[in-house]
């Protein structure tokens, strides 16, 4: 869905649009160099997949593999458990890494579930 918002004219539109890297973009019309209207996507900015991991962790390297063809749909946030400031997760998952959370909730771990990613995927993506 798109929004516009500005003013419309009969003039032939130089169009020089700007578009943001993520969803969510905002697409500015000029004329004249100056702006004429702009088009505001409504469409939610990516989900975040969260993954919990530490410097040497050869099983979240193959996850982050399995991930490679899903990545234009979902943003993807690492957390070294190892850290400082990071101690809860070090005692939640210490013995469990590689662990997925899926917009702040548990979705999956020590391997990448693909049917479990694909249908949290899906069901953002529905709940447009």
């Amino acid at each position: 869905m798109w929004l516009f918002q500005g003013l419309y004219t009969s003039n032939i539109i130089n169009m020089i649009v700007q578009r943001r890297a993520m969803q969510g973009a905002l697409w500015v019309i000029r004329h004249g160099g100056h702006p004429t209207f702009r088009l505001y996507s409504t469409r939610k900015t990516l989900p975040v997949l969260t993954l919990y991991t530490k410097e040497v962790c050869p099983l979240c390297d193959d996850a982050k593999e399995v991930l490679i063809p899903y990545r234009h749909r979902f943003n993807l946030e690492e957390v070294d458990i190892t850290k400082p400031g990071n101690k809860q997760w070090f005692r939640q998952y210490r013995y469990e890494i590689p662990v997925f959370h899926f917009n702040g909730q548990f979705l999956m771990k020590h391997r990448v579930d693909v049917p479990a990613l694909e249908e949290a995927l899906k069901k953002w993506e529905d709940s447009d």
